[in-house]
């Protein structure tokens, strides 16, 4: 078997215009990834520049999640109504300029601003890498994604040791400039592969009432999350709960006009792997907030020192990447998500042993590779699974509700993480390797509900269109 063919000859190689797409979407989703790592280590050393307490830092974070959480609910409209390759060239530019006014910003507060800027177009530039693949790969997704996403795997091996090499020897604000060389080269290509957007494009009206419950009702849940250890935030999440279930019953009422037919979610095809989606984002994200606050304030590691071991987890993820397509054949959807979330799992309670005894350099390098490689091996299958009953013209709707159940999944891991480490740690300063068992037992925990949900999955995709 060679290694651009499927089995049963040349009749199934995979067409350029297939690769031309993923060359772009993967510059797009390699410029947000290495953006969010490079941020999430660099957290405490931005707070520290611009004399803000953490409380106040965090919401560089969490900012930009609020405003992504707002905008996921309108691409698959604005795909219909504009285009794929225009929304995509105006979300890449704005992306890239909004990285410029967080490098420019002048206090805490600019900058908070500047990255609720760049949320906004995050989330509407995130869900697109997915749709645009699934959209012209057919059967071969899996190995389209298995190759496209490598590159985007270089931001979490990258992004930890640039932040240290920039922190090291130049100011923060260079930690969002060096975003403007890669927008610069994915905008021009983007222009250059993508094919035309229809000359027509469908002018599906828009659901008002759906945006005006669902975006203001995401974005009050995340917050209610990242603030669930004051008093507003259980009111901030009962009302985004009330806002969401407002949103079902008007999405169950007009399926065809609303923003997010919610029908989806009882088909267990679907169901399932957007279930999966949640806690495979939810384990990533809290995996890079426990980890570097345990290398750095609990073992007392510098930023450079941390980023050069938390490089390994991307190391992992690629080398479980590059032979996605091989593993999905012989393997299958289910076994394969599943096996991974174990291994991952398996890796995490190492960290689990070392917080509780002795660190080891040796085994938290180990066991950062084998949990990237154990995460690689959830998110294609399912994603994959998700897609694969899903008619082509209904893609839009169905990426947008799919990473609107997988973002989510971040802000919620982060917080029940976050919530363990300050029970745990009064005190930053005063950190202990030991005051981080309950947030790696919280991470274990998070693991497990993933595994359960892979084991849902199904044993193999098969396609609509499959003969």
């Amino acid at each position: 078997m060679s290694g651009t063919r499927e089995p049963g000859g040349a009749g199934n190689r995979i067409p350029a215009s297939v690769w031309k797409v993923a060359i772009v979407v993967s510059i797009g989703s390699f410029m947000a990834q290495m953006d969010s790592t490079l941020v999430n280590v660099s957290l405490s050393a931005i707070g520290h520049a611009l004399h803000s307490p953490v409380a106040t830092t965090q919401w560089i974070m969490s900012g930009y999640l609020l405003a992504m959480a707002l905008m996921l609910p309108l691409n698959g409209w604005l795909v219909d109504r504009v285009g794929a390759k225009r929304l995509y060239l105006f979300a890449f530019t704005a992306f890239t300029l909004a990285s410029v006014l967080c490098g420019a910003a002048q206090n805490m507060g600019e900058l908070i601003g500047a990255r609720i800027v760049q949320g906004l177009v995050a989330g509407l530039l995130a869900p697109m890498a997915q749709m645009m693949i699934g959209r012209v790969a057919g059967k071969n997704m899996e190995r389209v994604m298995g190759y496209a996403t490598l590159p985007i795997l270089l931001g979490p091996i990258l992004g930890p040791v640039l932040a240290g090499a920039v922190l090291a020897r130049a100011a923060w604000p260079w930690l969002f400039l060096i975003n403007v060389p890669v927008g610069i080269l994915g905008v021009a290509l983007a222009a250059r592969l993508l094919a035309p957007d229809a000359a027509r494009p469908q002018r599906r009206r828009f659901d008002f009432a759906g945006f005006a419950l669902i975006s203001p009702g995401l974005a009050m849940l995340v917050y209610g999350f990242q603030s669930a250890m004051h008093a507003e935030g259980a009111g901030f999440l009962l009302a985004g709960a009330a806002l969401l279930a407002g949103f079902v019953w008007h999405s169950l009422r007009r399926p065809t006009t609303a923003l997010i037919d919610v029908r989806l979610f009882a088909n267990r095809t679907f169901a399932v792997p957007a279930i999966t989606q949640f806690f495979a984002n939810g384990i990533m994200y809290g995996r890079q907030l426990a980890v570097p606050l345990y290398l750095i304030a609990g073992c007392g590691l510098s930023a450079a020192h941390a980023g050069w071991l938390l490089a390994a987890t991307g190391a992992g993820m690629m080398a479980s990447f590059a032979c996605m397509g091989f593993l999905t054949e012989r393997l299958g959807c289910r076994a394969l998500a599943a096996g991974g979330a174990l291994l991952a799992l398996v890796a995490t309670l190492a960290f689990l042993w070392m917080s509780g005894h002795a660190f080891s350099t040796s085994l938290a390098l180990a066991s950062l590779f084998i949990a990237g490689a154990g995460q690689g091996t959830i998110s294609i299958p399912s994603i994959s699974a998700a897609y694969a009953r899903i008619p082509k013209a209904r893609l839009p709707v169905a990426n947008t509700a799919l990473n609107i159940a997988q973002r989510i999944g971040g802000p919620v891991a982060t917080t029940l993480i976050s919530i363990a480490v300050s029970l745990a740690v009064p005190s930053s300063s005063a950190a202990e390797p030991r005051q981080f068992l309950p947030a790696f037992a919280a991470l274990c925990g998070l693991h497990l509900l993933c595994f359960a949900a892979a084991m849902l999955l199904p044993a193999r995709v098969r396609r609509a269109n499959d003969g």
